[in-house]
């Protein structure tokens, strides 16, 4: 299938905005309003938005790093270039032809390839892409790929993968598997207004991880973590033992309630680092993630 042209967004996208706009077609009632009805799954062939000439900027890289436990450089923490893309994703999620809510839309995966170190101050194009959705045992999955630029060569990719809850295939293919997880660990413990922090710098203000009671509207019990936080926690644990070509594999398990406490551990082998972030208390995963060079 030839994938669609991408569409180009002047100015800074995101924001509440298209978050809203993204979230409103899950809400019972308003899902049938003209303008907020989604088209069918079976006529969505693909849609894709770009960035160009994005400057990294020092003061939004700090910010990030101080949130997420990197050190200051003059390069950018690995998962730092999914928030420049972060409004990207919302303008596909936002776009009438594409078939589902973000409500209730689970980021169940994520993988990012970085072909080299990215400077403070570069200039970067991006463009984030989503194909035709594909079966899972558990509804539908769809993948948001992205891909930043520098000069014309590709410095960092990544794919989102999000599932979709609903009618399964059993016999879809599976997930990603990670093996030899390490427990135990390091136990950090998260303050009740991290989601609130994360949401201040990386623009997903997505009320699960904003207020225990928005959160309770949709069902938690109270606000959770953001997925790319604990990712990049992940990551800033072992940052300093990576190489700058590297692809970081992450599965989403189980969410992290907020205020609570994690166990990060982390084993490495030929290179290859295996890490997961579990519950202490009973060692369930809330991640489960490798890093290996590429």
């Amino acid at each position: 299938m030839t994938a669609p042209e991408p569409t180009v967004l002047t100015g800074e996208p995101g924001g509440v905005g298209p978050l809203l706009r993204a979230a409103l077609p899950g809400v019972p009632g308003l899902n049938l309003l003209p303008g907020v009805r989604k088209a069918p799954a079976s006529a969505f062939a693909g849609l894709a938005f770009a960035r160009e000439g994005v400057e990294v900027r020092r003061p939004h890289v700090d910010a990030y790093a101080a949130v997420c436990g990197f050190p200051r450089k003059d390069t950018v923490p690995l998962p730092y270039p999914h928030l420049l893309a972060f409004g990207l994703h919302m303008a596909i999620m936002s776009d009438p032809a594409f078939p589902y809510p973000a409500i209730g839309t689970v980021h169940l995966e994520n993988s990012i390839t970085a072909h080299r170190a990215i400077g403070v101050g570069e200039m970067l194009d991006l463009q984030t892409s989503v194909g035709a959705p594909r079966p899972h045992a558990k509804g539908t999955l769809v993948d948001f790929v992205t891909t930043v630029t520098s000069a014309g060569e590709t410095a960092w990719e990544s794919t989102s993968t999000y599932l979709r809850r609903g009618r399964g295939d059993d016999d879809a293919a599976g997930g990603l598997v990670v093996e030899g997880a390490p427990s135990g660990g390091l136990e950090w413990r998260l303050p009740a207004d991290l989601g609130r922090r994360y949401a201040g710098v990386s623009g997903d203000f997505n009320p699960i991880h904003l207020h225990p009671l928005t959160a309770r509207a949709l069902g938690f019990p109270r606000q959770i973590a953001h997925g790319m936080w604990t990712l990049a926690r992940s990551v800033a644990a072992i940052e300093n033992r990576l190489p700058d070509a590297i692809t970081v594999e992450a599965a989403f398990k189980r969410p992290v309630l907020l205020p609570g406490t994690v166990a990060f551990a982390d084993t490495a082998e030929g290179g290859v680092h295996t890490f997961a972030l579990r519950d202490p208390r009973d060692g369930s995963p809330h991640l489960l993630g490798r890093a290996t060079p590429a």
